[in-house]
């Protein structure tokens, strides 16, 4: 059974768009493109470099997969060049239903991302990555299908963008088996996923006149 795994660089406010730069995604008028490489150091470089240094094929919406489509191709010479040879080795797996045309050897077509992902989880093979692609991560998150998810959480309020969760992520409790905070405070952790979020109580028992008040008014105003 294969794993599926959210990798996400995210601001404090909870935004992934446009980490790389100010022409990645500008959508909805974002501003803040490549908010992450004034913060990159050493530590973020490493912890990269280990979240692809397990077996893995890629997991990508149809923006991300543009944008990496137009770059990793032609780096194998650049400064990334390991990651560049990587990338272009493994299978990419691609949500999209308008007929994108697939240019990046070893790209693969999934007309149904969750049902679709739902199957490769069970068949033998490596992990299934995602990298950007924040509508197919949505789609992951409500319907349960990731197994962990790893952040690199930049010390940076966005105000706007696009953001690693919405409303519509099912509750599931995750369990933090990493973590590295980096000279610059990006904070790195790694969570798995951990059955179902369970709740408590700390209120008195019995509870006051005063609270028994206030959730028949909570009951009141709906």
């Amino acid at each position: 059974m294969r794993k599926v795994i959210v990798g996400a660089m995210v601001s404090l406010d909870g935004v992934m768009q446009a980490p790389g730069g100010p022409q990645e995604d500008p959508t909805g008028g974002f501003r803040y493109g490549g908010w992450v490489a004034p913060l990159a150091d050493e530590v973020f470089g490493e912890e990269m470099g280990k979240l692809f240094e397990q077996p893995f094929d890629l997991l990508l919406g149809r923006r991300t997969y543009e944008i990496f489509a137009a770059h990793w191709p032609y780096a194998e010479n650049g400064p990334d060049s390991d990651i560049a040879r990587t990338f272009n080795s493994i299978t990419k797996y691609v949500a999209t239903r308008k007929g994108l045309e697939l240019t990046w050897k070893g790209s693969v077509a999934l007309g149904d991302a969750a049902t679709d992902i739902a199957r490769l989880k069970q068949e033998d093979g490596p992990a299934l990555l995602t990298q950007g692609s924040t509508e197919l991560t949505h789609a992951l998150l409500a319907t349960d299908l990731v197994d962990e998810i790893h952040t690199f959480t930049f010390p940076v309020i966005l105000g706007s963008g696009k953001k690693l969760f919405d409303d519509g992520a099912r509750s599931a409790a995750f369990k933090l088996t990493a973590h590295r905070v980096s000279p610059n405070g990006i904070v790195i952790a790694r969570y798995e996923r951990e059955g179902a979020v369970q709740t408590g109580d700390f209120a008195m028992d019995p509870p006051t006149e005063v609270e028994v008040a206030r959730r028949e008014k909570m009951l009141r105003e709906g």
